[in-house]
């Protein structure tokens, strides 16, 4: 349809008229949409062979057209209506019918040809043929035996039934056995069975002649046929069987020439069978060219193929048959014929008025074709028209009007087939009708290309132009292509190339235009492709795929996943249970070895789309090594060689070879040696008398793979031991005696039965024979011997088939005693207040009786130097491993007397000790002030009370005293001491405090070495009325009366808890503490207290603590704790195991706990 435009367009036409031209004629497809001649779309073959399994048989033909054509058919040449056949199914608006299978097929044999016609004129279809194939059948006919003489040639004529080919021929027994064929009997092309000579084997009564049709499935038989061989009687005078020899003659073909014509495409099969004794050989050759490029030879040598595409097939032909007597030959003239071909075809076209038009129908064949012209299905000479012209193969119509148009068949036929065509002659003027429809919109991506459509039909042909955006400009530029069908081509898109196109269609008749819009978009990319990976079997692997794309596209964007380019598919029964797609990642989940493969992610968008590919390579332990087997097998050896099984992606790294015996631990599978992951045989030594099976598996980086099959068992026959004990052990557990023990041979290791051990010994320090005792058990006691001397040891193996090898020999010694002497010139030097180093001379060898383990050391406390009492302290044990003369004690409490003794011991047990030294410690400082508390608070002070140092380790100097404000605030105030020099005293009462404020008081104990541990608590003071109330409430009657009464049954349970401990039941320390308070912390018993912290490192600032709380005792601690007895025990090297015992002195230390008063 024509449209009208504004002023760009109108300038546009002007522009495109000085370049408008069109052609005389030309090929077109023309849409329906215009009135057209008929044009046949589609028809049955050739041949419509009616096959017995199927129920009904289709003719078909179907055509186009404007108008819509009709149809009608000829049968053998006459007019065949299938519409009044009420037997035939017509199928709607179609020249099709159908041909039921009701058994009564014979009367619709024949010849069929459509011709679809409407006003304009008639195509008309290739010739169908329809068969029906009758059921092949053998004659019934009997045969009379065939008697042939031994030697003589013979031929079995088989002469098939006609059927529809192809046809296939076998000769077999009446038991369907085949008959051999060979050089001498063989088939024929024709099927008859040939014979160069017979033989007396060749006698038999059953020799059938089979047919069969694969196409319609039938095979048909020949009656069985009788072969009598009469044996040549010898003229020689002992009777024998004499068949006389003869030079070769052809059986098949006859004469010496022939001829032979073969269609071209088929394969060229020649034949020579020839008879003679001895049995010919056939040669062939292709007179001058020997043989051809591309042949084979069949039946034994008898037939020639050539296939039928080789060149040059046609030609003269030999073939050769001879035998030691003589020769034959026969020449073939092959001459190559074939079915008509066009060579050149009528074209249908589309001219405008007044234009002549040229119909060509050039074809060739052999014989050559005969070729003859219809216009509409009637023959050319009938039909006059003054302006056509034939010339040779050309039609020619001068000066074309629209009443020329026609459909011109051109037929063409000869022997070997027959061919037609329909060429469409349609002479019209017809302005440009735009097939593609208009405001069409296009999406492509910057960088490609996008194609626009203008589809055209007119005549004569229009010429098309495109511009853009209403410009009168032509799209044009190397990046721009109009193509012969109208469509734009934008190469290489840009951002600029964004607007509204117009094609523009013109001819002589008129213009016609479309616009189309196109939209460029931000191109679709993969910004982070899935990676390589390596997985282990059974886990989960990811791939991920991060995609850019334009957000127009939100809703048409699609993220695939492919795996060995097929698609993941969720609803995939076998991908949804172990695949999921979630947020562009591709899990897989317990991954598998069908897993592996490349995984390709696909991004896609309606106008573009990007991919990337990872491989996913599954690792997992090695298969299985494959087809173990042992060779080489000797007395003691065998070779085992296997073959690896698959590695799957890690290479094996070893292989590791099994062995299990049936004797002593049949079915446990055990080591028995390990190769590099390059090898696949090993030589295996092996122990006698044992029966052995193999088996190997592979390891890589994943791991261990299974084993493979095991092997036969392998025997080995007994033999004397290979080895003798080993890691003997000589040990002295009582004076006078030596055990000797040794590890023994596994019983594999016997080599065979009746094992035992001969043990030698001879003492090493003397002259002395050895002594030879042989035993079955692993372990020997030498007696009455001397205590901790020298011997030399061998053990060596046999059993019934002999000695082991020569014993190694080892020296040991026998029993140990204590040792006699005690170290001498024993010191003791003070290092600090809780440190000595002891000094002693070392005790004499031949004193030691044994193995010298060390020296131990034993000291005790005898009293703290602040008191002259002396008591027996817990003994406390140091060993000292190795032979040496001095140690250092530690764990000492300072300001004290001890004593200390030396001792050494060897493997026995300890020897006498030394003459006991006495020695005293330095003065330290003061432990931790047990118990600290506020006694008092008032307005503007705080009385504070504390007991003494369990332990002062020194003379007491006095105590030092700090304490400072710290209310809830960043800053806290300046520290304040208070130095205490008078050391007895456990209360110190502090002034000129701030009302309603927090301090924190620190107090440590010091001697003149120094100060001890700290010990802190905070308190606030009080406001002046709560100052004035505590005062008045604590000299009230009644609550004094109330305080009795709960001191009073404070008592009673602690007397009951003491009862209840005596009884024997455990309690920590601290409950001894709580129940055995200090003297002085029981005459602290006012109301009001803070509890306090042990914590040295406790910065001096703001504390939330309350002002109840509970205030704990310091738990006083020994330097050594809970050690064993003097009896300490060491281990074999020396170290000592033992550990300090004594009872601990006990130490009290109170815990008060009070309820700090506050304002109602």
């Amino acid at each position: 349809m024509t449209q009208q435009r504004g002023s760009g367009f109108v300038a546009l036409l002007t522009a495109v008229n000085c370049f408008f031209a069109f052609p005389s004629a030309a090929a077109m497809d023309i849409p329906l949409e215009v009135e057209q001649l008929p044009t046949i779309t589609a028809q049955s073959p050739g041949a419509v062979i009616a096959l017995p399994p199927e129920e009904s048989f289709a003719v078909t033909c179907e055509a186009k057209g404007n108008p819509e054509p009709e149809f009608r058919w000829t049968k053998n040449g006459q007019e065949f209506d299938p519409s009044l056949d009420p037997l035939l199914r017509k199928e709607e608006n179609s020249g099709t019918f159908v041909i039921p299978n009701n058994g009564n097929l014979t009367e619709y044999q024949g010849t069929y040809r459509c011709f679809a016609f409407n006003k304009l004129g008639t195509a008309v279809s290739q010739e169908i043929g329809f068969m029906v194939p009758k059921i092949p059948k053998f004659p019934k006919e009997g045969f009379d035996p065939f008697k042939v003489d031994e030697g003589q040639p013979f031929i079995l004529k088989c002469d098939p039934p006609k059927g529809i080919p192809p046809l296939q021929i076998y000769w077999m027994t009446m038991y369907l056995q085949h008959i051999e064929q060979d050089d001498r009997v063989s088939m024929g092309l024709n099927g008859d069975l040939y014979f160069s000579h017979v033989e007396e084997k060749d006698s038999r009564r059953d020799y059938c002649c089979f047919a069969a049709f694969p196409k319609i499935r039938t095979i048909v038989q020949k009656s069985a046929m009788s072969v009598v061989v009469s044996p040549r009687k010898s003229e020689s005078p002992d009777g024998a069987n004499s068949i006389l020899q003869r030079k070769p003659s052809l059986l098949t073909p006859p004469g010496v020439r022939s001829e032979a014509v073969l269609v071209k495409g088929e394969d060229l099969k020649l034949e020579c069978i020839a008879e003679g004794i001895p049995t010919p050989k056939v040669e062939w050759e292709k007179m001058g060219h020997g043989r051809p490029e591309k042949f084979r030879l069949e039946n034994h040598g008898k037939v020639l193929v050539v296939p039928g595409d080789e060149q040059d097939v046609g030609g003269k032909y030999m073939c050769k048959a001879k035998n030691p007597l003589g020769e034959v030959v026969h020449y073939f003239t092959v001459t190559v014929e074939e079915p008509p071909e066009f060579l050149v075809e009528p074209q249908s076209q589309l001219s405008m008025i007044g234009a002549d038009v040229v119909i060509k129908c050039s074809v060739s064949g052999s014989p050559q074709p005969v070729t003859t012209w219809s216009v509409n299905g009637v023959p050319l000479q009938e039909t006059l028209s003054a302006n056509r012209k034939i010339f040779d193969d050309t039609i020619i119509i001068q000066n074309g009007q629209p009443s020329d148009s026609a459909v011109y068949q051109c037929e063409a036929s000869n022997k070997h087939g027959k061919i037609l065509t329909n060429a469409n002659i349609m002479i019209m003027n017809l302005y440009p009708i735009i097939l593609t429809s208009d405001g069409q919109e296009y999406s492509a991506v910057e960088d490609q290309g996008v194609m626009m459509h203008c589809k055209v039909f007119s005549s004569p042909p229009s010429t098309i132009f495109w511009s853009k955006d209403d410009s009168s400009e032509l799209v044009t530029g190397p990046r721009f292509t109009v193509h012969d069908n109208g469509s734009l081509e934008i190469h290489t898109i840009e951002k600029g190339d964004t607007g509204q196109y117009t094609c523009l269609a013109k001819n002589l008749e008129g213009t016609s235009a479309i616009d189309a819009m196109l939209y460029v978009k931000d191109p679709t990319k993969i910004v982070a492709p899935p990676q390589d990976q390596s997985i282990l079997i059974g886990t989960d692997a990811q791939l991920s795929c991060l995609v850019e794309f334009d957000e127009s596209f939100r809703g048409d964007f699609e993220l695939l996943w492919q795996k060995d380019d097929e698609e993941i598919s969720p609803n995939n029964t076998e991908h949804s249970s172990r695949y999921f797609l979630e947020e562009g990642v591709l899990h897989i989940v317990n991954v598998s070895h069908r897993d592996q493969g490349e995984y390709r992610c696909v991004a896609k968008t309606p106008v573009d789309s990007d991919a990337a590919s990872a491989r996913l390579i599954v690792l997992d332990v090695p298969d299985a090594p494959q087809s173990v087997v042992l060779s080489e097998r000797k007395n003691r050896s065998v070779k085992l060689r296997w073959v690896p099984g698959e590695d799957h992606n890690s290479s094996i790294t070893e292989f590791v070879i099994e062995f299990e015996e049936n004797k002593w631990q049949p079915g446990s599978w055990r080591d028995l040696q390990r190769v590099p992951g390059n090898h696949n045989s090993a030589v295996l030594d092996l122990h006698g008398h044992v029966g052995y099976r193999f088996r190997v598996y592979a390891v890589n980086a994943v791991g261990a793979g299974p084993p493979s099959k095991p092997t036969e068992r392998y025997l080995t026959p007994p033999a004397a031991p290979d080895k003798n004990p080993e890691n003997i052990k000589i040990e002295g557990h009582l004076p006078h005696e030596m055990d000797i023990n040794w590890e023994p041979l596994s019983p594999i290791e016997h080599n065979g039965p009746g094992l035992e051990y001969k043990v030698s010994y001879r003492r090493q320090d003397v002259e002395d024979e050895w002594k030879e005792h042989t035993v079955k058990r692993h372990s020997f006691v030498v007696r009455n011997t001397p205590t901790f001397v020298p011997y030399e040891i061998k053990i060596q193996a046999k059993n019934h088939q002999g000695w082991g090898p020569e014993p190694k020999m080892v020296t040991g010694y026998s029993g140990e005693d204590f040792p006699s002497a005690a170290p001498d010139d024993v010191a003791v030097e003070v290092m600090n207040s809780s440190m000595v180093n002891v000094t002693w001379k070392q005790v004499p060898k031949d004193k030691l009786h044994g193995h010298l383990g060390g020296y131990r050391v034993n000291w005790w406390r005898m009293r703290s130097l602040l008191h002259s009492k002396q008591s027996q302290g817990e003994r406390h044990t140091a060993a000292f491993p190795g032979s040496r003369s001095h140690g250092t004690v530690s764990g000492l409490v300072p300001f004290s007397e001890y004593s200390l003794i030396v001792m050494s011991f060897n493997g026995r047990g300890n020897g006498p000790g030394s003459k006991a030294v006495n020695f005293k410690t330095l003065e330290g400082v003061p432990e931790k002030i047990p118990v600290f508390r506020v006694a008092d608070v008032q307005k503007r002070s705080i009385s504070l009370a504390w007991t003494p140092p369990l332990e002062p380790n020194g003379i007491l100097t006095g105590y030092l005293l700090e304490y400072q404000l710290i209310n809830d605030t960043e800053e806290a105030g300046p520290l304040q001491r208070v130095n205490i020099s008078k050391p007895d005293t456990t209360r110190w009462h502090l002034r000129d405090l701030e009302p309603l404020s927090k301090y924190r008081f620190q107090l440590r104990s010091c001697t003149s070495m120094g100060c001890g541990s700290i010990v802190s608590l905070e308190s606030t003071t009080l406001e002046t009325s709560l100052a004035s109330v505590h005062t008045g409430i604590s000299s009230q009657g009644w609550f004094i009366g109330l305080m009795s009464a709960i001191a009073l049954l404070t008592l009673v349970v602690l007397i009951a808890c003491f009862v209840n401990r005596n009884k024997g039941g455990k309690y920590s320390v601290k409950e001894k503490e709580d129940l055995h308070p200090d003297v002085e912390s029981q005459g602290i018993n006012d109301d009001t207290f803070c509890e306090y912290s042990d914590n040295d490192e406790k910065p001096l600032k703001g504390s939330q603590h309350s002002l109840s709380g509970g205030l704990k005792a310091e738990d006083s601690g020994d330097s050594l704790v809970d050690y064993g007895d003097d009896d300490a025990q060491f281990n074999e090297d020396g170290s000592f195991i033992g550990e300090y015992a004594a009872k601990k002195e006990k130490r009290a230390s109170a815990e008060i706990k009070a309820t700090a008063q506050t304002p109602a």
